[in-house]
Order: structure tokens, then sequence, then C-alpha cells
């Protein structure tokens, strides 16, 4: 079996070592000795780097990658965490696309004023209620609930 010191796995995947230390600190994937000072992988290490790659352009976090794996190290992918995924994405792109289309409308709007454009204010109150997804809404804080004054 051909082994790789943790440079040419870094070389090769082009994941960065002080990653690959941590990915293996987190348990996503395993070393198989040293030589000398530098850690030493099989070549598998490289396939289950790109699932871990493809994972994390899907937006799933390490925890969720590393929950992917059997205890042997095979990919064990929950299909429903994948059609779930597939789901938030899609919901992504269509409040991005509902964003694009407002984008383009406000920069070709004929309204004198963006505030006097009625797909401009839509786009306004969608913001600002979160249905955009740009800001978390909280509760306000106690002091501001109760009236104190902020500094």
């Amino acid at each position: 079996m051909m082994t790789m010191d943790i440079v040419e796995v870094a070389r090769r995947s082009g994941v960065p070592a002080s990653t690959l230390r941590f990915y293996e600190e987190k348990r996503l994937i395993k070393s198989i000795g040293r030589r000398g000072m530098r850690r030493v992988f099989d070549a598998p290490v490289l396939d289950r780097l790109a699932l871990i790659a493809l994972g994390r352009v899907a937006g799933f976090s390490l925890d969720e990658i590393g929950r992917m794996f059997a205890p042997d190290g095979r990919p064990r992918i929950d299909r429903r965490a994948l059609t779930a995924k597939a789901k938030e994405l899609d919901d992504t792109i269509r409040r991005l696309a509902a964003m694009r289309d407002g984008l383009r409308h406000a920069a070709a709007c004929p309204a004198p004023s963006h505030m006097e454009c009625p797909t401009f204010r839509r786009l306004l109150r969608a913001a600002a209620s979160g249905a955009l997804g740009g800001q978390d809404k909280k509760a306000p804080s106690k002091r501001r609930a109760s009236g104190a004054r902020e500094s």
C-alpha cells in the first residue's frame, strides 16, 4: 500500500498541513504512523479529503461530515441529510435570486428616488423582516426592552 507523509498529502490534496493536523484532531482523517517527525497517511486519505471538501462546499459542518463516516473510515452518507441540505440550498437560491432581481430592478428603476419605487420598498420590507436571510431577528435586550438607555 502506498503511503505519503503529511507534506505529500498537502501537496496532492491542496489542503495545508495545519488543516490536515486539525482534521486528524477532529478525527476526520487518521495517520498510520510517523516517518521521523512527519505524520504518514495511506493513499485513501486523498479520497477522504475530497469527500470532506465536497461536504464543506455543500455547507455541512465538520461535525456533520464526521458523522458521514463509519468507524472503519468508509463513507456512510445519510441520504436524508443530503436531501435536507439540498432543500436548504434551494431556499438559499430562491432568496438570492429574489435579491438579485430586486437589485437589478433598483439599478435600472425609472423612479426619481428609490424610496418612491414600490419594488424597492418591498425589497426593503423583506430585508427588514429577515425574509432575505441577511439578519437574525432577535428579541430586544432586557436593557432596551425596559427602556434603559444604551451608552
